[in-house]
């Protein structure tokens, strides 16, 4: 009787199951009635949307068609234009056929020196200065014609400096340059401006005239390898001065057996080595244009080096000119760990004395005896550094192709939504020596401070038995606060060994001896910098 009931039961509710599907099916088709109708209102609404994106469409061709006939009516063709901004704006075709990219940095230094008076008896500087103001411009014509073009403009006096135009369709990494350009020597004077550690370069690359000049090179540049040299003529505008040029040789080696990143470590280990020869200019032109074949209006060089390493600062080791041929060797190396970096550099300047430049004149005015220029033996100078620098907030220094580059900071205090962090801070330090001691029997005379055969009239002329020998201690902190903006605050002292002593006449009668032996030069700068 239990098993009929739990059937019976079953039955009951399978029924009751039943009829309350039916009561309900007139409310299910209710309901799908509503939703199809909300369907088809937003079919309606995107069919709506597509027609009026497809009238944006087309209204959009027809300008861009309206554009290119536009453009083909003034001779343009397509309209192709790319445009990047990195720093600085750059335009290119699409096909990369050309480019062209505005350049420039802007430099400004204030110095504050002590230039111990009492034994040099040169006043101390408290000055600003546009250190560096420089505009141009590089870019590609053709694919593979690269050019590049910037003047500097600082302190009301304009100069050239990269002038040139470079082929690079023969092979990859090969280059073949013309116009001027920095000789290839040093990795310090290699290096832009804009990526300097130190507010100047070492002392050597001043007192050697390491620098760019007119003329023609090769050069060939890897990852791990450089090879460039060249042969160069004068210096822009001197070309017009001289019916013979300077005549300059140089090249440059370096290897990069390490130059990786593991783990996020960036790893450098670099090596070189460079040479420059030179010959002076000779026989100056009239202010006619006329040839003149006095050797006293010929060109010849001197070696001298500012005191802390400071652009303001006055030169308190250096040489006579009467040089009138030199040659110069140098070695250098580099390591780069993560945020920590090292470099030296050890350089000699031969410089060959100009006496068969200087016959002597017994028909001049006083007469003048023959080589009274230049007593003194041909000397080799020196001139070398040793620095190390270190990233407080983890950066590290750029390095490519045999030449240190642009620092990336990881937080900029400027930048957009990149803003708001804390920059990038260094610190470095530095030890340069020049050294102009070398051969210390008398080397004298100027031969352009006087009339024409007649170098040393009443007015002062140099002399040295010890030129010079200037060892300058530096700190620096910098601070990036993004990738092309920063500040620099440097303290620097150098220490004169020597020094140039003074003639008061033709005769010979030394005022003062070895001037500034002994001196102590202090020297504090800052520079806020900015390039694009």
């Amino acid at each position: 009787m239990t098993g009929g009931l739990k059937t019976i039961s079953r039955y009951l509710l399978a029924s009751a199951g039943v009829i309350g599907i039916f009561a309900a099916a007139p409310e299910a088709k209710a309901q799908q009635a509503q939703d199809l109708q909300q369907i088809q209102a937003q079919i309606q609404e995107m069919q709506a949307t597509i027609q009026a994106l497809q009238k944006q469409v087309q209204d959009a061709k027809a300008q861009a068609a309206a554009a290119n006939a536009t453009a083909a009516s003034a001779g343009g063709g397509d309209l192709d234009l790319k445009v990047k901004w990195k720093g600085a704006p750059e335009l290119s075709s699409a096909d990369g056929k050309f480019s062209f990219k505005v350049r420039g940095r802007l430099q400004t230094d204030y110095n504050a020196i002590d230039q111990d008076f009492d034994i040099t008896g040169r006043p101390d500087v408290s000055a600003a200065e546009i250190r560096r103001a420089r505009l141009g411009v590089e870019g590609v014509v053709f694919y593979n014609v690269a050019y590049k073009f910037e003047v500097d403009f600082a302190n009301d006096v304009t100069a050239i400096k990269d002038a040139y135009i470079e082929y690079n369709g023969l092979a990859d990494g090969l280059s073949l340059r013309a116009g001027n350009f920095k000789t290839p020597n040093s990795i310090d004077e290699m290096t832009s401006s804009r990526f300097l550690t130190f507010l100047e370069r070492a002392a050597f690359v001043e007192a050697w005239g390491l620098d760019r000049q007119i003329g023609a090179g090769v050069i060939y540049a890897q990852d791990h390898f450089t090879l460039s040299a060249g042969i160069f003529g004068p210096e822009p505008f001197e070309d017009e001065l001289f019916l013979d040029d300077v005549k300059t040789g140089a090249a440059r080696l370096t290897v990069a057996p390490i130059n990786r990143e593991v783990n996020g470590v960036h790893q450098v280990l670099h090596l070189g080595a460079s040479w420059r020869g030179r010959n002076g200019s000779e026989d100056r032109r009239s202010a006619s244009g006329a040839a003149i074949t006095n050797p006293f209006n010929d060109e010849f060089f001197r070696y001298r080096a500012r005191g802390a390493d400071l652009h303001l600062a006055d030169r308190f080791v250096s040489t006579p000119q009467v040089f009138d041929e030199d040659q110069f060797w140098g070695v250098e190396g580099a390591a780069i760990w993560g945020p920590v970096h090292v470099v030296g550099e050890y350089t000699q300047l031969e410089g060959t004395i100009a006496r068969d430049r200087f016959p002597g004149n017994s028909a001049a005015i006083p007469p003048v005896p023959p080589l009274i220029c230049c007593n003194g033996k041909d000397p080799t100078y020196d001139g070398w550094y040793i620095e190390a620098g270190w990233f407080l907030t983890g950066e590290t220094r750029s390095y490519k192709e045999g030449e240190f580059g642009r620092i990336k900071v990881k937080n900029p205090v400027l930048g957009g939504g990149k803003g708001g962090g804390w920059g990038a801070w260094q610190i470095a330090g530095r030890y340069d020596v020049i050294d102009l001691t070398d051969q210390a029997t008398t080397i004298q005379g100027n031969p352009i401070s006087g009339p024409p055969l007649n170098p040393f009239p009443q007015s002062l002329s140099v002399n040295c038995t010890q030129c010079g020998e200037q060892k300058t201690w530096e700190v620096v902190l910098n601070w990036w606060l993004n990738d092309y903006t920063g500040l620099q605050f440097q303290y620097s002292q150098s220490d004169i060994g020597g020094g140039p002593q003074l003639f008061t006449n033709a005769s010979g009668v030394v005022a003062s001896a070895n001037v500034n032996n002994n001196a102590k030069i202090e020297g504090f700068g800052t520079r806020l910098r900015f390039d694009w």
